[in-house]
């Protein structure tokens, strides 16, 4: 009891001068931070930016933090993710001093609390909610008007590529009660989920209030990780559906390298989208995490599986047939959504074979490539291109592809004419364009680059795809992926898939 009130006198010491300082006070410094008090010194890598107190004679420190962090409110913190955060750090499985993550984690941390004093009014577990199915709630809503809004608020988390949001709200979502009705899962495979509900209830008055009353009825808490929106058929569908599962009592986190307000922008037709952004802000509260770390380009570097030049097939070959051991490669097919199929070129022992031009030149996207990585554990993609205007809609699907093999843990072997960075040097934002050197009377339009392709969404989507590739071919990254294929090839064939899948 000594050590919680003297952590609290300290927590109080450090903040007596505004109540807010830790959020609202502070500005930005460079390179390291001392703790003179508690004798710690933080060096932040790669000139990364980190945040101090206005008054010059108080730090912030993590270790002050560290003290306090199982204090709230004068009661001990029994778990949630910021308890978590501590323990990880603790262990030496995190990096330490990154005071955006943490204040990303009061905020996982509040709402942690707040879900858990009001489980029973949200409704939350699944044992004691109601299993009516969503069609007959949807009948009986046709006679009596229902609408059940969560007492709690839900978080959308947005940031910079590599900031760990993904990490902070996968912290936040393991943390809580196995019993509760939640989900965690990428956003792509979520509307691919909504999309083959809305075929299956075709001919309903209003499929999308049935569908909205099934995954609530699944999932109360709903956490949605790369909220991005790019389609204009979801763009169309979300206000409504999200305004359904609101009044339904859905819960959601989310998180995104776009704020509300940049969502679907420039996109066809946003007019309609704009109510799902105003929707958004009032049913979550919107967090930016503000660090400039990418800690997947802080992974050990090494080149991995990713081999720059032409005319390097024959490697790729060989490298495909030494995972594949003895087993022979041969075509495949795989089952995607709504009774489609995918041909795969040469697959064996977990291991698919493709020319790039066979999975992101043809008419495919996150359906198909969640059906492959659900069979297939490895890819080997031959002859990825430089991007640019030119093959655009490539481009789109290889992002589309990264996210999906990224969210599957899959590894990737590849040959490619350049770079991650490389590959997408000419695709740019238009801010980007307009700082562009302007065209003078020796600079004309037959000297622009006429492959420069001006796209906000996918010069945004780059930067993401970069870093995941970045991370995927690290040792880490590859340690862990071997790590899983073993524990998958002790399972059950069943099973094995779920892992695959998880």
């Amino acid at each position: 009891m000594r050590a919680i009130l003297r952590s609290i006198r300290q927590f109080r010491s450090a903040l007596r001068y505004r109540g807010d300082i830790f959020y609202n006070g502070l500005s930005k410094r460079q390179h390291c931070r001392v703790n003179k008090n508690g004798g710690s010194v933080y060096y932040t890598p790669q000139c990364t930016d980190f945040w101090r107190c206005q008054h010059p004679s108080y730090m912030i420190s993590r270790a002050l933090h560290t003290d306090a962090v199982n204090v709230a409110n004068g009661e001990l913190i029994q778990g949630g993710p910021l308890v978590e955060y501590e323990r990880r750090i603790a262990a030496g499985e995190l990096v330490d001093g990154d005071i955006c993550q943490l204040g990303t984690l009061r905020q996982l941390q509040r709402l942690y609390d707040e879900l858990v004093e009001t489980a029973d009014a949200c409704r939350l577990d699944r044992y004691a909610a109601s299993e009516k199915a969503g069609r007959s709630r949807w009948l009986w809503s046709r006679f009596i008007p229902q609408s059940s809004y969560a007492p709690v608020k839900g978080l959308y988390l947005c940031g910079g590529v590599g900031t760990g949001k993904t990490m902070l709200m996968d912290m936040f979502f393991d943390q809580l009660p196995c019993n509760w009705r939640k989900k965690r899962i990428h956003f792509h495979d979520f509307m691919l989920n909504v999309h083959s509900r809305l075929q299956k209830h075709n001919g309903v008055a209003d499929p999308l209030e049935v569908v909205a009353g099934e995954v609530s009825d699944e999932s109360i808490l709903l956490c949605l990780d790369e909220f991005m929106v790019t389609d204009v058929a979801d763009a169309l569908i979300l206000n409504r559906l999200f305004r359904h599962l609101f009044s339904h009592g859905a819960i959601l986190v989310a998180t995104s390298n776009r704020a509300p307000d940049n969502l679907y922008e420039r996109g066809l037709q946003r007019d309609l989208f704009l109510p799902f952004i105003a929707l958004l802000k009032e049913r979550c509260i919107v967090h930016e995490i503000g660090s400039s770390v990418d800690y997947r380009k802080m992974t050990s570097a090494q080149q991995g599986f990713y081999f720059v030049g032409k005319d390097l097939s024959s490697l790729l070959n060989e490298k495909f047939h030494q995972l594949i051991g003895n087993h022979k490669a041969v075509p495949q097919k795989v089952e995607v959504v709504m009774g489609r199929t995918l041909q795969v070129p040469l697959g064996a022992n977990g291991c698919a074979y493709f020319p790039f031009e066979e999975l992101c030149d043809r008419p495919l996207g996150a359906a198909d490539y969640f059906g492959l990585f659900k069979k297939f554990h490895t890819l080997a993609l031959e002859g990825v291109p430089t991007f640019g205007l030119h093959n655009r809609t490539a481009a789109y699907r290889f992002v589309t592809l990264v996210d999906v093999m990224y969210e599957n843990k899959a590894r990737l072997l590849c040959t490619a004419e350049g770079s991650p960075v490389e590959l997408f040097e000419k695709i740019v934002t238009i801010a980007d364009a307009q700082q562009m050197s302007p065209r003078t009377s020796s600079r004309s339009r037959k000297s622009d680059d006429s492959d420069l392709c001006v796209d906000n969404e996918l010069g945004f989507a780059k930067d993401r795809t970069i870093s995941r590739l970045t991370e995927m071919n690290s040792r880490e990254y590859l340690e862990q992926h071997a790590a899983m294929v073993a524990e998958m090839q002790q399972l059950p064939a069943d099973s094995s898939k779920d892992v695959l899948h998880a």
